[in-house]
Order: structure tokens, then C-alpha cells, then sequence
């Protein structure tokens, strides 16, 4: 009898388990984003374009509802303003996926997936950054493979939540939040109908003795209800700021709550040398866990109200 309760509990449970993030698939998502074949993933090149078909094809296999203006795809036009380009105008796009539970409000999880390329639009921080690859393993290919872990898991994890979600690789966010501030400007689902947005930028880099720092604290009334006896296998502080770091400030420019997750700076930031061999991919698995208890916390309450933070 004991042996069929097991079985029955494994049977019911293992559908579940399997969804939940994963170190092995996050190593392999960022194995190949920021592998050289995709040189940097700079905004306009071949490369960037192939990182915007893996996202959507995860979307797909998913079965996340398309919610671009082109099947999964916003196309937009990208500046580069920060070096003179014969080509500053480029072709970008923001990747987007819908899960529909019927929902009145939608929550918002989003992550760039654009890189320096080859060092030719300015940002890097190499002394010689012409020609030479720009992976960003962990700026932000880590924070990719966290939204697709997050989609994973909430498209087929068998629970119709009281919230729909909205999933959203931007592009051109090194240019200047280019992608996050196109779809705020041009949404294809009305801004009224958001309750928070989730921004992942550099997760991949997890130090012990910093912790994870989770911005965005202050800007709604229930936050504090939400983190409030949460526990996590990693290290984690708040900070109360809404409106720095990434795709996050465009948000909370529009008055919409947000977190933003990030593990910090390294040396290897916006350098040839950030790559995949240096993703803590294990600590970002704990990172992703952390984030599912504090949506899923904040799914218990009302939509969010904003609070500006002074």
C-alpha cells in the first residue's frame, strides 16, 4: 500500500519537479547565446537575430500565446548615438510571449538579449575593443535563460494562476533600454492591465558574500508584505530604487511596480573576457526559485499599487 501512495506521489509531483529552473539547462541556454558563433549578439547583426529565433522558439515550444506585432516579434529600429557608425541605424526587435489564464492583470517578466557584438558600438570597457567577441555570459545571457526558465515554469507547471503572464526578451537595451522603452511607447497589451514587472540583468554572477541584490523595493505598497518570511538557497538583499540598472527603469518610468535582480559587478563586465565558463549556473537556479516564491506570493494579493520612490 505504502509502495502505490509512493508511486502516486512521485506520478503527481514529477511533472511539476521537471519545470522547476534547472542549472543544467540555464548552463546550456547560456553555453549558447554566448558561445563565439553568436559574436556578442550585437543589435542589427545575424547573430543578434539567430538569439531572437532561439528565444521565440522556446516560446513556441512552450505554448505561449505570440504577442509581438510580427508572430513573436515587435521589429523596431535601434540608434547606435554613443560611437560614430556607418551603420547607426539598425535593425532590432523585442522577442514576446503571452500565457493567457484569463486573467484581469498581467505580470511581467522581461530580460535583454542583445550584447556588445564585436565591439564596435561603444559601451565596452576592453582598452582595444574593436574585433574582438563580446559573449556576455552574464550580461545577459544569464538573465535569458532566466526568462525562459520562468516561461518553463509557469507555461507547464499545471496551475491556472489568478494572473496572466507577459514574456519579453528586449532588444537594444545596451543602446540605451531601446527595446523596453519601443514596447512601453508601443504595447501590444494595454499598460493598465500590468501589475509588476520582474527585470533579470547579470544574475550569472553570484558572490557569497554580497548576495543577490533585488531592486525596486519601494515601488509599490506590497512589497514588503510579499518578502516578508521569505527564505532562499542564496543570499539575498533590497534596495528600495526602481528606476536604474536595466529594462526595469523604462517600467517604472510608466508608474508600473517593479524587481530587478542582479548579482553585481565584476571585472569582466562589457569585456571579451565575460563568458560562459564563469556562470555560477547552480546559484542562478536558486536565484530563479527565489523569484517563483516571491511571484507566487505576490499572485496572493491585489493588483499592485505604484509608490514613487523618493
Amino acid at each position: 500500500m505504502m509502495n502505490r501512495i509512493l508511486a502516486l506521489f512521485l506520478l503527481t509531483t514529477a511533472p511539476l519537479l521537471a519545470q522547476e529552473p534547472s542549472a543544467d539547462r540555464i548552463q546550456k541556454h547560456i553555453e549558447k547565446l554566448a558561445s563565439d558563433r553568436m559574436k556578442g549578439r550585437g543589435t542589427g547583426s545575424r547573430e543578434n537575430a539567430k538569439a531572437a529565433a532561439y528565444i521565440a522558439k522556446h516560446f513556441r515550444k512552450y505554448g505561449l500565446k505570440p504577442l509581438g506585432e510580427d508572430g513573436y516579434y515587435q521589429p523596431f529600429t535601434a540608434k547606435v548615438r554613443r560611437v560614430v557608425v556607418p551603420d547607426s541605424l539598425r535593425k532590432a526587435a523585442n522577442v514576446i510571449g503571452f500565457l493567457d489564464n484569463g486573467a484581469a492583470h498581467t505580470i511581467v517578466i522581461g530580460a535583454h538579449y542583445d550584447h556588445l557584438g564585436l565591439g564596435n558600438q561603444g559601451s565596452s570597457l576592453d582598452k582595444n575593443p574593436q574585433g574582438q567577441i563580446h559573449n556576455g555570459a552574464d550580461d545577459n545571457a544569464s538573465g535569458v535563460a532566466g526568462l525562459l526558465e520562468l516561461a518553463q515554469y509557469y507555461a507547464k507547471n499545471d496551475v491556472k494562476e489568478p494572473y496572466n503572464f507577459l514574456f519579453m526578451a528586449f532588444g537594444a537595451e545596451e543602446l540605451g533600454l531601446l527595446g523596453s522603452r519601443h514596447f512601453l511607447n508601443h504595447p501590444t497589451l494595454p499598460l493598465d492591465r500590468m501589475n509588476f514587472m520582474i527585470c533579470m540583468d547579470m544574475i550569472g554572477r553570484y558572490d557569497p558574500n554580497r548576495g543577490v541584490g533585488i531592486g525596486g523595493y519601494g515601488t509599490a505598497d506590497a512589497w514588503p508584505a510579499v518578502f516578508q518570511d521569505v527564505t532562499a538557497g542564496v543570499k539575498f538583499f533590497t534596495d528600495r530604487a526602481g528606476n536604474g540598472g536595466s529594462d526595469n527603469a523604462a517600467f517604472y518610468a510608466k508608474q508600473i511596480p517593479v524587481l530587478f535582480f542582479h548579482t553585481g559587478g565584476h571585472p569582466d563586465y562589457h569585456k571579451p573576457t565575460d563568458d560562459p565558463g564563469k556562470i555560477d549556473a547552480k546559484a542562478e537556479e536558486e536565484i530563479l526559485k527565489l523569484e517563483i516564491k516571491l511571484i507566487d506570493k505576490a499572485m496572493r494579493l491585489p493588483k499592485m499599487t505604484f509608490t514613487p520612490v523618493q
